[in-house]
């Protein structure tokens, strides 16, 4: 192992970067390998085009007629971009992109053959779904699934095969993907947002979700990445002793990018145009070797299937570079780990962002309806939120110091918050002439110059105004971003609809104006969303017994974070909204809290092999060089030897300590698991996982890691965190 180690260091210090030309303009291969409508114009009959279009645009159904059309004309797009498949391309719950492929080949009667793929072919297909999560909606025998055809996401071609994204259910029409519930959601959302943005323009005809996200990740060397067993199983290093320089210095954030990074990141842009990913942003994270990538804002089911594809992309083009990418949100204990911002905004069908204010008082009392709403769905909705970001992995970070604290607040800044100060004074019934002129000038007018230049920005605030959108900090850097974007859709769709009801009534009932009625409702939620609204540190213990006065949650692990998912309140949430069942809602928690356990259970058995099978046998070789050493003072030296060995004899006596720690906390976690693998329900293996199995990781890595500085660097087995690190 040792060898492997030093092979590897030695491998990568020779290796020379792949020199990356950027010759073309990026606006001329952005979305050169997509169906777009240049390509559609281009492969499509005029009616083909116009059905594809309506669906795409306004949801209508296309005839089966119509989609055998539109087939024939992606197939030779397809055909001329290279492609010899095609696939139906879905996320199912495993967290990662699947994938069949079929070839475009058919044999015919006199034995010759054709490409062939017909509307049939593109509108449905029927993988297997027995073996993919399903959460207990399949018995294993019932193997039937389907995945139909999204023709709001673009087909694309990816190597030599034609994808073509689309949603997959099970036989029984239950959601078996993240992608159904999302679209769901967005569909809720347009017509909840519609209603409520008539009340400033009545031309509005729909409100499309928008994501912009933000990509965190660590590049090693796949050399270094494939010696160290635990990093290629789990995602993260399960040992390794902090180095002398880690992130202390601040060096690496926003520095000048490494060449063999710059030209990695250089060959994965040019893909990414050629696929219509928008990225726009590269930089240096701040821990060593850690990155980020930023596209530029997309509609929210377009976004995340870009991000799906881009990890898939990320990982394919770092073995050209003989890199490994590492999404893992803690890969490297000690600096700091990962995250993937989700930036989430509304917008109207005439381009006017309806979280950023306007020119005119009503353009700003149309922002703070959709503002002051969004807070109020979130602060009501705090634990679900929660529950959207929790994984075996996230665990790591939330609360860390490092990243959002596991208790969710809402941050807007001082300025704003002083709006929302104001307008909760206004009276109640109707607004007087001076009141709705004060109103309007004073606070309501001045929101644009207030954002411009008194806003700032909150790193610790797990929901983060930041000027035109909310950022959802707390989201893990491997997670599918359609599950935590499903249930903002879906809280703040909710919340519209019952602001709306709030407004009509008064409206109706109260004989208020709009206007009046508008404020009314407005300043009551003002009062309802403080609790959720907190602009100071999130990192600090004060701010943790604050919230515990608020009555905020603080799930600090998965299984009790979780909980939430299927309480009643989030049940009747989906199924109102008819964005998920009881049996899709309830199916979705089996499948996280199953995986919780299994992610434990697995890097649990990755601990105790590494632990007995590399780092005991390399300290016992090492104290046995020492003893050796020592026998040979005491033939030299005689009865004098004690004071020569005297450094040797500590360094055995402690390696002999650390090896009976190292032993004993490998018996003790494996009987803990074995107890917890006894369990049936999977909720209390996964508490026993949680409280009893992962407290052992802890205590046999600090002996393990205590080795590593007293063992010989020569025979050490695994890859140190200095040369992962800092090795480029």
């Amino acid at each position: 192992m040792a060898i492997l180690r030093f092979n590897a260091i030695k491998e990568t210090l020779h290796r020379k970067p792949v020199d990356v030309n950027e010759t073309e303009r990026r606006s001329e291969l952005f979305g050169r390998n997509v169906f777009n409508e240049k390509a559609m114009r281009q492969f499509l009959t005029k009616d083909s085009f116009q059905s594809l279009k309506n669906a795409i645009d306004k949801g209508y159904k296309i005839e089966r007629s119509l989609a055998d059309h539109i087939s024939t004309g992606m197939k030779e797009w397809a055909i001329s971009k290279g492609a010899t498949h095609y696939t139906h391309w879905f996320q199912p719950l495993t967290g990662s992109t699947a994938e069949k492929h079929d070839a475009f080949f058919e044999t015919i009667e006199d034995g010759s053959a054709m490409e062939k793929f017909n509307g049939a072919q593109l509108v449905q297909q029927e993988p297997d779904a027995s073996s993919l999560p399903h959460g207990g909606i399949r018995n294993t025998f019932e193997a039937r699934g389907y995945t139909a055809w999204d023709p709001t996401s673009p087909a694309f071609v990816w190597g030599t095969t034609l994808c073509i994204p689309t949603i997959f259910v099970a036989y029984t029409g239950e959601a078996l993907d993240y992608k159904t519930p999302l679209l769901r959601s967005v569909s809720a959302l347009d017509k909840a947002a519609t209603d409520v943005v008539r009340y400033f323009d009545k031309k509005v005809n729909k409100v499309i979700t928008t994501l912009g996200w933000e990509q965190e990740y660590f590049l090693v060397d796949s050399a270094l990445a494939a010696s160290r067993p635990d990093l290629m199983m789990s995602g993260r290093t399960l040992l390794g002793h902090s180095p002398a320089k880690g992130q202390q210095l601040d060096d690496h954030y926003f520095g000048s990018i490494p060449s063999r990074v710059l030209n990695y990141m250089r060959d994965l842009e040019h893909e990414c145009m050629l696929l219509g990913i928008p990225v726009k942003t590269r930089h240096n994270e701040v821990a060593p070797n850690q990155f980020e990538l930023a596209p530029i804002f997309e509609e929210v089911n377009l976004a995340v299937d870009h991000n799906s594809l881009l990890m898939d992309v990320m990982d394919k083009i770092a073995e050209r570079h003989n890199f490994k990418v590492l999404f893992h949100e803690k890969p490297f204990q000690g600096v700091n780990g990962s995250g993937k911002h989700n930036n989430w905004s509304l917008a109207t069908d005439s381009g006017s962002n309806l979280l950023s204010p306007g020119k005119t008082p009503m353009k700003n009392m149309r922002f703070l309806t959709f503002f002051i709403n969004t807070i109020k769905a979130f602060g009501e909705n705090e634990e679900l939120i929660r529950a959207t970001i929790a994984s075996a992995s996230n665990d790591h970070r939330l609360g860390a110091n490092e990243a959002p604290p596991a208790v969710m607040s809402v941050f807007i800044g001082t300025q704003l918050t002083k709006v929302l100060d104001e307008l909760e004074k206004v009276t109640d019934g109707k607004l007087s002439p001076e009141e709705k002129t004060d109103l309007k000038l004073n606070v309501v007018g001045k929101i644009p110059e207030i954002l411009l230049d008194n806003t700032d920005r909150n790193r610790t605030s797990p929901f983060a105004f930041t000027g035109n959108k909310f950022e959802l900090r707390a989201v893990g850097s491997t997670a599918n971003c359609a599950d935590p974007m499903t249930v903002l859709n879906a809280i703040v769709t909710k919340q519209l609809k019952e602001f709306k009801s709030e407004v009509d009534s008064l409206i109706k009932d109260k004989k208020m104006k709009k206007d009046d009625a508008i404020f009314n409702v407005l300043r009551e939620y003002i009062k309802d969303s403080k609790k959720i609204r907190f602009e100071g540190d999130g990192y600090g213990e004060a701010w943790e017994k604050e919230a515990e006065k608020r009555g905020l949650s603080n799930y600090r692990t998965t299984p009790e974070a979780l909980k939430p998912k299927i309480s009643e309140k989030a049940i009747n949430l989906f199924r109102d909204l008819e964005i998920m069942n009881e049996t899709e809602v309830k199916a979705r928690y089996e499948i996280e809290i199953e995986n919780y356990s299994k992610h434990i259970q697995i890097e649990s058995r990755i601990l105790g092999d590494i632990a007995r099978n590399h780092i005991i046998p390399t300290a016992i070789k090492y104290q046995n060089v020492l003893i050796k050493n020592v026998k040979g003072l005491k033939e030299i030296y005689g009865s004098g030897f004690k004071d020569q060995a005297k450094e040797q004899m500590s360094i055995i006596e402690s390696i002999s300590k650390h090896l009976e720690k190292i032993n004993g906390g490998i018996d003790a976690m494996i009987s803990e698991r074995k107890s917890a693998n006894a369990l049936e329900d999977e909720t209390k293996k996964a508490f026993a996982y949680c409280d009893k199995v992962k407290p052992h990781f802890e205590d046999i890595r600090y002996h393990c890691d205590k080795l590593e500085l007293l063992v010989d660097d020569e025979i050490w087995p695994l890859t140190k965190y200095r040369e992962l690190l800092f090795t480029k």
